[in-house]
């Protein structure tokens, strides 16, 4: 491609992107500058120091596999540092257990730039209103509320009364250390019994000094406070430890005029930002924040995507067992809410191309079938779900028949309709790809 041609193309992302970082044309048609942001932007990270006392007691409890009934598995088995912690793995879900031979019963996700994540809660943001409405009255209203359609650089989502917000696939737990706790006791995972003996556990580890020095003597007399404050030291680790939110991507420095992205890579970040083809910025938003903050690639809402059911996952093999996300079986506070039930949460896609399983169930292993289920479900859905004995195509397959209308098919590309042409064509495809694999981190930037 022409160097002058590459260089509008930049330009046109940049204002795709956000009006933070739009482009201005003077003084920018420099042909050594091919790949560069022409209007590069300042990122504010998280401030780097130390780990605190803490967060260093909180290391050494997320490396302890002594925890697991195993003795094998700790956080960062599943979680591990060196797949942006994310599984190490290349199957649909981890092992766990007493024999690591019981199946998680979804796909692990990546525990990486969480330290922004916001609360569960149901429509938009309330900021400091001091009304207090509960999730079953936000949920009522949204009922009598039209969605709106979500587009890459509209503001229509913001608007929505859908779930936002929580942490694993369904948000059942707001804070770090409550999502710690789940898996130590969770029979598929680290099965670690009871509260009883993982309290019986910390006090015989090697680092129990380390909770008499910061909460005293008596914090192993009370087994309840003693795992409080083992999770809250796990939930500083996460919060104080770089690696867990870096970005370092090559994303980040091309934002901040630092590095270079090919033709193939900007061509990617065309398609994610057009509302006409992926959309993919209409969920997993691309533009730094106003005040700065690099992007998230999510907008941290729920959306049912109709993906298609996992026949390797062990539960799938019983007919009547079914993943609603939201509303069950694992959260068990929103049942009533059917309207959610197949809602899962929008994951980040920094480190994306780092993964081997992607959607709740991990039936996706690579970003090729990922971005096929989006390009077809609507225009050839034979390309993406399986059929029943009489030749019938089975979509959205993994949901009971009655939660079908809560599928998403507003938001484009899921606008279209079987026989329309599809949004992306094969290069398109991969140039997201070759996109989304600017997002890992650990890029070095040129000198």
């Amino acid at each position: 491609m022409h160097s002058r041609t590459l260089w509008l193309l930049g330009a046109g992302l940049l204002t795709l992107a956000g009006a933070v970082f739009a482009a201005e044309a003077q003084g920018l048609a420099d042909a050594s500058a091919v790949g560069v942001n022409p209007n590069p932007v300042h990122l504010y990270r998280p401030t780097v120091a130390p780990l605190s006392a803490m967060a260093l007691l909180g290391k050494e409890i997320f490396y302890d596999a002594s925890l697991s009934s195993s003795g094998a598995l700790s956080c960062g088995s599943c979680h591990s540092p060196d797949h942006a912690y994310g599984p190490p793995n290349d199957g649909p879900v981890m092992l766990g257990g007493a024999n690591l031979s019981r199946q998680g019963a979804r796909a692990v996700p990546s525990l990486t730039y969480l330290e922004r994540q916001p609360n569960f809660s149901i429509g938009p943001d309330k900021g400091d209103d001091d009304n207090v409405i509960d999730l079953a009255q936000m949920a009522a209203l949204g009922q009598q509320t039209a969605r709106t359609t979500k587009t890459a650089g509209g503001t229509g989502g913001s608007a929505n009364i859908v779930p936002q917000g929580g942490l694993f696939w369904d948000g059942r737990a707001d804070t770090l250390q409550d999502q710690a706790l789940f898996p130590l006791l969770d029979p598929n995972e680290m099965d670690g019994g009871s509260a009883e003996i993982v309290a019986a556990k910390l006090r015989r580890a090697p680092y129990v000094q380390r909770f008499v020095e910061l909460f005293g003597a008596g914090v192993l007399r009370n087994q309840r406070l003693l795992i409080a404050e083992a999770m809250f030291a796990v939930a500083r680790y996460q919060v104080e430890e770089v690696s867990f939110h870096p970005y370092t991507s090559k994303y980040d420095y091309w934002l901040e005029g630092k590095a270079r992205l090919s033709e193939s890579e900007l061509r990617g970040l065309q398609v994610f930002n057009d509302p006409d083809k992926a959309n993919c910025a209409g969920c997993h938003t691309s533009a730094p924040t106003r005040d700065g903050l690099p992007p998230l690639f999510t907008d941290h809402q729920y959306e049912a995507l109709g993906a298609p059911r996992n026949a390797a996952l062990a539960n799938n093999g019983d007919p009547n067992y079914s993943d609603l996300g939201v509303c069950g079986p694992h959260r068990t506070d929103l049942p009533e809410q059917t309207q959610y039930c197949g809602m899962f949460l929008t994951p980040t896609l920094r480190n994306t191309a780092t993964r081997h399983a992607f959607f709740h169930n991990g039936v996706f292993r690579s970003l090729e079938q990922l971005l096929d289920f989006y390009n077809f479900r609507d225009t050839n859905p034979d390309k993406v779900f399986p059929r029943a004995a009489d030749g019938a195509v089975r979509k959205y397959d993994d949901l009971p028949q009655k939660y079908h209308v809560n599928v998403d098919v507003s938001d484009p590309p899921f606008d279209r309709h079987p026989g329309d042409k599809p949004a992306m064509t094969e290069q398109d495809e991969a140039d997201i790809i070759a996109f989304l694999k600017t997002l890992t981190d650990g890029y070095k930037p040129e000198p």
